[in-house]
């Protein structure tokens, strides 16, 4: 392994960041409208989706944290690989591209949140047609 290995990660790291924090910015504006929305007409459907949208707000949370740790354990591992400690720098690599694993099993787990959420919302939708 050399310096470039862990360094490809850089780009693919830095993009699920910035989809994490766009997800995580557009969960909480919908929060403050149900919110407010709530507080203007107080409705159990709103709060049951409010409190579906912390979970997810915590599975974001979870994600964020597991990919910026994987980004720190990269620019280590770089570190590591030019003072040429090669054994650590691998283990250092593989824990990082293990916690990217798990940041995207946190991403995926949040897309089956969203889309229970969405199925509901359109179950309440089919009846009040009904």
């Amino acid at each position: 392994m050399n310096l470039t290995t862990p360094a490809l990660l850089f780009p693919a790291i830095s993009l699920l960041l910035l989809a994490y924090t766009n997800r995580f910015l557009v969960i909480a504006q919908l929060i403050r409208s149900l919110y407010k929305q709530n507080d203007e007409d107080p409705n159990v459907d709103i709060r049951k989706q409010i409190l579906h949208l912390r979970v997810r707000i915590e599975a974001i949370r979870r994600m964020q944290v597991a990919g910026v740790s994987s980004f720190i354990l990269c620019v280590i591992t770089m570190f590591t690989l030019f003072f040429n400690w090669v054994l650590l720098a691998n283990i250092l690599f593989a824990t990082s591209l293990i916690l990217l694993l798990i940041s995207l099993c946190f991403s995926l787990y949040e897309v089956h949140i969203s889309g229970q959420a969405l199925n509901l919302q359109l179950k309440n939708l089919e009846h009040r047609k009904e």
